[in-house]
């Protein structure tokens, strides 16, 4: 259903409108009157006949027309009579202001979830409860308690929180920061985070779409359709709350290593959404994104009248992976011809502390023309003979005759500089305290145009025994069995595709050497058990035996130390596995986020993934390309390439190896946990063995 009509309500009734200063009712009826909007008010108060001049009605059947809009400002044990109203008169779109719902426990659950059970059954779309209101400036609709109309933009904004809404208001106000609507979405009770961003995708008034977020209803949807969104419209998200790790135990390395705040960067970074640190940061982003060209590149050019800041700007420049600017011999000559003969002519610009607007105007067209340069940043120091304004109105002249290249100001100081900033504000062109904050920017324009313009995503599918694993499954999820043990764990494996040592197991020293003998030396031991899930940790992995005498040695051993460690585990007996030649040791695994489906991770394997945590993650299911940045993630890929002398290993099988557990993963949603560690990669063309396994499964 259209969320048209909290964008463009042609009235607005106000249940809950008051005469007191102070009042949440008050607030919003001053603020909807204040800001010049348009549409028909219509205040709903039983005590009153009027209110600030406008009259009143006992309820929503009095006003004898139906409102486009309801805002509810009852208290709560009110609002479900007010829904009632609102799908007698058919109001279809409701702002409930109120708070007292599940945010306070389970009587307000229940009442939230019979307030939604009305408004579905009438077709009623609700924003809120327990939310500051909806602004949109291009409708002059402030039917919200957060303060004046701010300026118009090109920024649509939506907010879990009231309150840093209610916060970013207020900053935006004093750097004249314009948005094209902000939605306060509360609780979240009907309306969420993926229908404003829906909705702010199809808004012809909204240039880039900005969030605070604290959760995702649908994560699955979400990722879908911000990735389709995010090729049209950047998305910039600030989100909380998400550094505590999953609240179920994990039995898994990946498991243990992958908290919700690892799923959420996964998440944004498939979905080409933009994340930022704080407001500071978002503003910087969000009116550069609104107001600015993309870059087609990543050349910068750096224009200043100060050398230390233009070594600044140098240095975040290369701490941003960005690429300084070669500028050509045609705009040296033009910069030498007319600037002084002291001036820099090579990137950063140096046009020196004297320099006036006139200079700094003739700097910046002559950059602008450089083939070389994706994105300029002009810098300005406030000095005796400084024109921060005059420069401020060059800058604007300069970009507005040559608007293909984004351009990025820093006006250092403070008073000095106040009235250019102005003017830089005024004209749309982004305004930086530091040089820092400026390249950031640039940079997050420029991440997001490599991943805009990356091919499209073909994910591989593998031919596989897809009725083999399902039978597997099947069985451990008829008897209530959580982990599928390493033997059936390689039966899945290979179903899909991967190799694995052979092997069998022994329930006797004996047998044990038998087994040795037929597989040829050298052998692992490895403890069989369901209980133990890390079978070193207890004595439980014997490698390098070369003899029968050995095997049975292990064996006695194994089986006299092991139940000691684990006196309730229940050992079935004692793995014989051939040894795998040498190679070196990785590990593939997932974890299945509650919020967005299986998250893949690639690391060192062996004990070093919990010692080194340097592991990488990404969404399945994965394309070739996403298997192989996840390698190039990690610190230790160039062990991987090969260094000093040593010869790489088959990168490529690695790549195919996360691809195939990416699909078994996905077509098994069972599968919660797994780890196939260590899997042993050795030169190219030689076949990489998944030498471990282990496999959680739930309904």
């Amino acid at each position: 259903m259209s969320l048209e009509s909290f964008f463009d309500p042609k009235s607005v009734a106000i249940v809950g409108a008051s005469r007191q200063k102070g009042k949440v009712g008050y607030e919003i009826l001053t603020n909807m009157v204040a800001s010049g909007y348009e549409g028909k008010i219509f205040p709903v108060n039983r005590s009153a006949d009027t209110v600030e001049g406008l009259k009143c009605y006992p309820d929503l059947k009095s006003i004898g027309e139906t409102p486009d809009l309801a805002l509810v400002i009852v208290p709560a044990r009110f609002v479900l009579g007010v829904i009632e109203e609102c799908a007698e008169i058919g109001t279809k779109s409701v702002v409930i202001i109120t708070a007292g719902f599940k945010e306070i426990g389970e009587e307000g659950k229940k009442l939230e979830e019979e307030i939604i059970r009305v408004a579905r059954r009438a077709g009623i779309r609700i924003i809120g409860p327990n939310c500051l209101g909806v602004v949109v400036t291009a409708t002059k609709l402030n039917a919200s308690f957060g303060g004046d109309l701010p300026a118009v933009g090109g920024t649509g904004y939506l907010s879990q929180s009231g309150a840093m809404l209610a916060a970013i208001l207020d900053t935006a106000k004093a750097n004249g920061i314009g948005f094209s609507s902000l939605f306060s979405i509360g609780n979240k009770a009907d309306v969420d985070e993926l229908d404003l961003v829906q909705a702010l995708a199809s808004d012809p008034n909204t240039k880039v779409i900005a969030g605070y977020l604290e959760s995702i209803t649908d994560g699955n949807e979400f990722v879908r359709e911000a990735e389709r969104i995010s090729h049209d419209k950047p998305i910039l998200l600030m989100k909380s709350g998400g550094t505590a790790a999953g609240a179920k135990a994990a039995s898994s390395h990946t498991g243990s290593l992958a908290g919700s705040e690892v799923a959420y960067e996964c998440m944004f970074a498939r979905a080409g959404i933009i994340r930022c640190d704080s407001i500071t940061q978002q503003f910087d982003f969000a009116q550069a994104f609104a107001n600015q060209p993309l870059p087609k590149g990543a050349n910068v050019v750096v224009l200043t009248n100060a050398g230390g800041a233009g070594i600044m700007a140098a240095d975040a420049i290369e701490r941003q992976g960005l690429t300084f600017a070669k500028l050509s011999e045609k705009t040296i000559e033009q910069l030498a011809a007319n600037l002084p003969a002291a001036a820099n002519l090579h990137n950063p610009v140096d046009v020196l502390g004297d320099a006036l607007a006139d200079r700094y105007e003739f700097a910046l067209d002559v950059l602008l023309d450089d083939p070389g340069v994706d994105s300029v940043l002009v810098l300005l120091t406030p000095q005796a003979m400084t024109e921060a304004q005059g420069t401020a109105e060059a800058i604007a002249r300069t970009t507005q005759a040559k608007p293909d290249k984004p351009v990025m100001a820093c006006f250092m100081g403070a008073s000095k500089v106040e009235e250019g900033i102005g003017v830089l504000r005024e004209a749309k062109i982004p305004q930086y305290d530091s040089p820092e904050g400026a390249v950031t920017t640039i940079r997050a324009m420029t991440d997001y145009v490599r991943w805009r313009n990356q091919p499209k995503r073909v994910v591989k599918l593998f031919p596989v025994n897809r009725r083999k694993v399902e039978s597997i499954i099947e069985r451990h999820l008829r008897k209530n069995m959580r982990e599928i043990g390493e033997a059936e764990s390689k039966e899945i494996l290979e179903a899909y595709g991967f190799a694995t040592p052979k092997g069998s197991i022994a329930t006797t020293a004996d047998q044990a050497a038998n087994i040795a003998d037929q597989l040829g030396y050298p052998v692992v031991l490895k403890i069989w058990s369901p209980d133990i899930l890390h079978k070193s940790d207890v004595g439980g992995v014997k490698v390098g035996l070369k003899s029968a005498q050995q095997v049975r040695d292990a064996f006695d051993l194994m089986m006299y130390r092991v139940p000691k460690k684990m006196p309730n585990a229940h050992i079935l007996g004692v793995l014989v596995q051939e040894m795998c030649a040498s190679g070196r040791e990785v590990i593939l695994g997932m974890h299945r986020d509650p919020h967005f489906g299986p998250l893949m991770m690639f690391g060192m394997g062996g004990v070093m993934v919990e010692v080194l945590k340097d592991v990488a993650f990404y969404l399945a299911p994965l394309t070739g390309d996403e298997a192989k940045q996840m390698l190039m993630n990690t610190k230790t890929y160039r062990i991987l390439q090969g260094v000093r002398g040593q010869e790489g290993v088959d990168i490529e099988a690695i790549a195919e190896g996360l691809q195939r557990l990416s699909q078994l993963v996905t077509e098994f949603p069972q599968i919660q946990e797994m780890d196939i560690n260590p899997f042993v990669v050795g030169l190219p063309g030689t076949t990489p063995i998944a030498v471990d396994a282990r496999i959680s499964v739930e309904k």
